[in-house]
């Protein structure tokens, strides 16, 4: 089998599983909890029905801005998912939760103006539109694995259980965004050579974290209970600490 058979029947795999979880978010209603999370799933389902249909065998130009647009799409709903997770988690803490949406501002603010000026940096034409898009692909991964990893060392003082549905998103999204960012940073020091493996990696990764996201909306959720949340007081000193720096 060739590679790009294997290619192929991955990304048939990857669509068949989004195509259910879309189907799962519609019908259990998920954007009233999780807005966010559900628009990424749903775009990210339109985006590769789309991208299937006009597919490089049919016509190579249209696919172009399809796979860009679904690519910025998923990146700025993917830093929406992460902002959405630190939200639930700091819904008791106003401090924290003013901090954390601060943070992220200033986070897509400083990702614009890197793209932007790694964009003008790079030589004109699509190779350089190709180099330029790719490292502030990377920028925004470091971005999103860095944060997921704080909330995965932290997740003691937030009181996170692995059987909690934010768990589950996060877990997911910290699958995908580990491997993207590996395969990416491969891919900007070998070039072409590396696309192969960059795809494949990618397909496995994102199906796999789509699975989990899957098993999270269909499982019935634990509330954590309050023995299980040791250092909440800790968390709370903190939410303090904030609001008196924020006051003064």
């Amino acid at each position: 089998m060739s590679l790009k058979s294997i290619i192929h029947g991955l990304w048939y795999v990857e669509i068949v599983i989004q195509t259910i979880l879309a189907i799962i978010v519609i019908v259990k209603k998920s954007w009233r909890e999780l807005p966010g999370f559900s628009s990424y799933i749903l775009f990210a389902a339109t985006a590769s029905l789309v991208k299937y249909a006009i597919s490089p065998a049919h016509n190579t130009v249209p696919y172009f801005y399809a796979y860009w647009i679904a690519e910025a799409g998923g990146i700025v709903l993917g830093l929406v998912v992460v902002r959405e997770i630190f939200m639930k988690l700091f819904a008791p803490h106003l401090a924290l939760r003013k901090l954390a949406a601060l943070i992220f501002r200033v986070a897509i603010i400083l990702l614009v103006a890197f793209g932007c000026a790694v964009m003008y940096a790079q030589a004109p034409g699509l190779q350089g539109f190709y180099k330029g898009a790719t490292i502030g692909e990377e920028a925004t991964r470091i971005v999103q694995v860095g944060l997921i990893m704080f909330l995965f060392l932290s997740s003691g003082a937030f009181g996170l259980h692995w059987r909690q549905g934010i768990f589950g998103i996060a877990l997911g999204f910290g699958i995908f965004t580990s491997v993207e960012l590996v395969m990416l940073a491969v891919y900007l020091r070998i070039g072409s050579a590396a696309l192969p493996a960059y795809a494949i990696a990618r397909l496995v990764a994102f199906s796999l974290s789509l699975l989990v996201w899957m098993g999270y909306l269909l499982a019935p959720e634990r509330v954590t209970a309050s023995a299980e949340m040791p250092k909440r007081a800790q968390l709370e000193q903190w939410n303090q600490a904030v609001l008196e720096l924020i006051s003064k």
